[in-house]
């Protein structure tokens, strides 16, 4: 008797040309011109009561730290903003192809990092909203993300809508080009950094390499001494009250030596027999509270620094507490994992296709979590006022489209979603239309943000 497994291993598989000819049909159910609209609801939707609800689960004395980065420009409330975003998308239709979605894809959660080959790649570098969830919400809050980001740059309208545009375009081609490759091939696939810089015009070129020099002194030796310092003979890690702080007590009123005996035997546990014996080779050195990001302000988060036989041999972890998906309410696929640092690390693995050899997770004390090596190689775009030139976010803004066009068809059916995107500009003007109307609506939400704020509603820093 064969058994469902095997059973779906003899079936047949449709054909490339099949599977774009039926994304294709899509269009007769959903246009792909009805991807531009958007209406916030004017019922229900409250801002400043979602993120009260957020901070309800957050450490309190972090609370007022994420709303003061959020408050810093629409942008900046923009990437704290996911959970609101993800309510303002459930709404509209979608085609049903669906992917593992990052779930919080906007420009600057994109950035290289070190491959397990020691190889600077690029891609999406943050994962703690990943869900099986549809394509179009990845995409949609890709391009409202360059136009407000160019916006934060003071570029006029026609590079804003550019901007939107080229991220568009470039993740339609780019997905064409993974339908038709083998399986393998795109699962096999990186954004390497001599492929990259090939593609980029000599001025980004100039400054991606200087980015790129920069994330290469990121590795843990070269950070020691910027993150530790000789305390009697001990190396310790140096504090910077709020932001980095060394805890007594874990979570639960644990001795934080106990919390993280307890938290690294779990990690371990999900962690291949190969890491083990390396991780072995370690020992913890220190543990200090950390914040980090905006969006993930609050939430718990530690730095473990972990020593080897010498001292120019350091391991960085970040441990970071895992909740729910922000897609999770919305989506109408269900994440098969009830563990949510499962959840983000089966996700990274899905979509970076190069992850961190050290990723692994746990539960402690009821509390999800996920651990990744801290300042491994990492880097990303800087946008600043002044400084950033329009034409080289816009072509950042490409590369961005490119890096999630590779993460969905690694986890998605990319022929399928090739054949409804097409060859035409219908999708990237009906993305510059959605971009330009929630871009919009971002200014007016941190604007709201704010008067709740000075209401005091909303404790800031």
């Amino acid at each position: 008797m064969t058994t469902p497994l095997l059973h779906a291993f003899s079936q047949p598989l449709r054909s490339v040309t099949e599977r774009l000819d039926a994304g294709k049909a899509l269009r007769r159910t959903l246009p792909r011109a009805d991807l531009g609209k958007f209406k916030a609801s004017a019922k229900g939707r409250d801002v400043v009561a979602v993120l009260r609800a957020q901070a309800a689960t957050r450490v309190p004395e972090l609370v007022p730290i994420r709303h003061a980065r959020m408050l810093a420009s629409p942008f900046a409330f923009l990437r704290g903003a996911a959970a609101i975003m993800a309510a303002d998308l459930a709404p509209a239709p979608i085609t049903g192809i669906e992917v593992q979605a990052c779930g919080d894809s906007h420009v600057s959660n994109f950035g290289a990092y070190a491959s397990a080959e020691r190889n600077l790649v690029f891609g999406i570098n943050d994962f703690d909203e990943t869900q099986p969830a549809p394509w179009e919400w990845d995409l949609k809050r890709l391009v409202a993300s360059a136009v407000v980001v160019m916006r934060y740059l003071g570029a006029d309208r026609v590079d804003q809508c550019a901007a939107a545009h080229r991220a568009a375009t470039v993740y339609r081609d780019r997905m064409r080009e993974y339908a038709q490759m083998g399986s393998l091939a795109v699962w096999y696939s990186t954004l390497d950094s001599k492929v990259l810089l090939a593609t980029m015009s000599p001025e980004l070129r100039q400054r991606a390499e200087e980015l790129m020099d920069k994330a290469r002194t990121r590795g843990p030796v070269q950070v020691l001494d910027r993150m530790t310092e000789l305390v009697g003979d001990r190396q310790r890690i140096i504090e910077n009250a709020p932001l980095v702080v060394r805890l007594d007590t874990a979570p639960g009123g644990r001795p934080i030596a106990e919390a993280m005996h307890l938290l690294l035997h779990a990690y371990l546990d999900s962690m291949p027999p190969e890491r083990r014996v390396v991780l072995a080779r370690y020992r913890v050195a220190d543990v200090a509270q950390k914040v980090v990001g905006v969006g993930s302000v609050g939430t718990h988060c530690w730095l473990v620094y972990m020593q080897g036989a010498s001292h120019d041999d350091p391991l960085f972890l970040q441990v970071k507490e895992a909740q729910e998906s922000v897609l999770a309410p919305y989506s109408p696929i269900r994440s098969p994992y009830a563990n949510q640092g499962l959840r983000v690390v089966v996700g990274q693995r899905l979509l970076q296709g190069s992850p961190d050899i050290f990723l692994g997770c746990g539960v402690l004390d009821g509390m999800c979590f996920y651990v990744r090596q801290l300042r491994d190689m990492k880097g990303g775009a800087e946008f600043e006022p002044g400084k950033t030139r329009a034409a080289n976010a816009i072509e950042y803004c490409g590369i961005c489209g490119w890096a999630l066009a590779l993460a969905h068809a690694k986890s998605g059916d990319a022929a399928r979603l090739a054949g409804y995107l097409g060859k035409s500009d219908e999708i990237a003007d009906a993305m510059v239309r959605f971009a330009e109307a929630y871009a919009d609506q971002t200014e007016i939400d941190h604007g709201l943000m704010a008067a709740g704020a000075r209401r005091g509603e909303l404790p800031v820093a």
